[in-house]
C-alpha cells in the first residue's frame, strides 16, 4: 500500500496584490508550497498567522478551500502581510512588502510538536522561524528551506547547519559559479543543494555530481509561484523515494503548470 505523504509548511503567508488591476491572491513560499503539494495528492498543513483584515479571512477561507489544514493558522489583531507586484513580459515584479502581523510570528512547543508529526517540515527565509529549526531536526523530521536569493543573508547562514534540502534561486550565474557556490554550501549542512535558474532550469548537487534539468516547455501567463512549486514537485519525489533526477523532473513539471496562469494559485 502506498504511504501517504505529510508535508508541513510553516513561517509567512502574503496577499499577492497586483496593483495595475487591483486583483489579488494568496501567497507566501510555505503557503504556495502547500497548496501545490495537495495538487499532487499529498497531505499538507500550513501554520502562520494572517491578520484581522478582510484579507486575512480570504487567505484563511482560501487555504481552506485547497484542502490544507489549517488547524495552527493563527489570527491576530492587525493586518495581514501585502506584497505588491507587477507583471512586466510574463514575469513578476515584486514591489513594496507590508509584514502586517508577520512581524508578531512565533512558534510555540505545541505548533513543533504538529509540525514534527509530518515527514517534512517546508520554511523559507522570510518565515521567521530559523532559531527553532533545531528543535525540529534534532526530532529526526527533515526540513526544507527556500534561501530564495539571498545566499550571504544573516538568516542564511543561521538556518543552513539545520537543512536536509536547501533551495537557492540564481539566474545570473554561469554553471562554473554556481558548482563552486554550492560546494561552499553543500558540507554545511544539507544533503542536497538546488539552485533554480528560471527559463535556464534548475541544478542539483549531492556532494558526489551535478546535475542539470532544463524546463517543460509551457506558455508563460505569470511566473508567481514557479519556484515554490518546484519546491513542492522536488520534495514529493524525495519522499516518494525517486532519484534526484526524477525529482527534479517532477518539479519542472510542477512549475510549468503553475506559471500557465495569474497568481500563484
Amino acid at each position: 500500500m502506498k504511504k501517504t505523504i505529510r508535508i508541513a509548511t510553516v513561517g509567512d503567508n502574503c496577499i499577492d496584490l497586483y496593483d495595475s488591476t487591483g486583483e489579488y491572491f494568496p501567497g507566501g513560499n510555505p503557503v504556495n508550497v502547500a497548496v501545490y503539494v495537495k495538487r499532487m495528492n499529498g497531505v499538507a498543513s500550513y501554520t502562520g498567522v494572517v491578520g484581522t483584515d478582510e484579507y486575512g479571512k480570504f487567505m484563511v477561507d482560501a487555504i481552506t478551500a485547497k484542502g490544507v489544514d489549517t488547524s495552527h493558522l493563527k489570527v491576530l489583531d492587525g493586518k495581514t502581510a501585502v506584497t505588491h507586484v507587477e507583471i512586466e513580459n510574463g514575469d513578476r515584479v515584486l514591489g513594496d512588502y507590508d509584514e502586517g502581523v508577520m512581524a508578531k510570528f512565533k512558534l510555540t512547543e505545541e505548533d513543533i510538536d504538529f509540525l514534527c508529526s509530518h515527514d517534512l517540515v517546508v520554511t523559507g527565509i522570510w518565515g521567521m522561524i530559523e532559531s527553532e529549526l533545531h528543535k525540529i531536526r534534532e526530532r529526526g523530521i527533515l526540513v526544507a528551506f527556500d534561501f530564495a536569493d539571498k545566499p550571504d543573508h544573516e538568516i542564511t547562514l543561521d538556518a543552513i547547519p539545520y537543512v536536509d534540502y536547501a533551495f537557492f534561486s540564481d539566474d545570473s550565474k554561469s554553471d562554473e559559479e554556481l558548482h563552486e557556490f554550492m560546494k561552499s554550501v553543500k558540507p554545511r549542512g544539507p544533503r542536497v543543494v538546488v539552485v533554480t535558474r528560471g527559463k535556464k532550469g534548475s541544478i542539483a548537487y549531492d556532494g558526489n555530481e551535478f546535475i542539470s534539468f532544463g524546463i517543460i516547455e509551457c506558455e508563460v501567463i505569470d511566473s508567481m509561484g514557479a519556484g515554490d512549486s518546484y519546491i513542492a514537485g522536488f520534495l514529493m519525489g524525495i519522499l516518494e523515494g525517486r532519484s534526484i533526477i526524477e525529482c527534479m523532473r517532477q518539479g519542472a513539471l510542477s512549475s510549468s503548470i503553475t506559471i500557465g496562469y495569474y497568481g500563484a494559485w
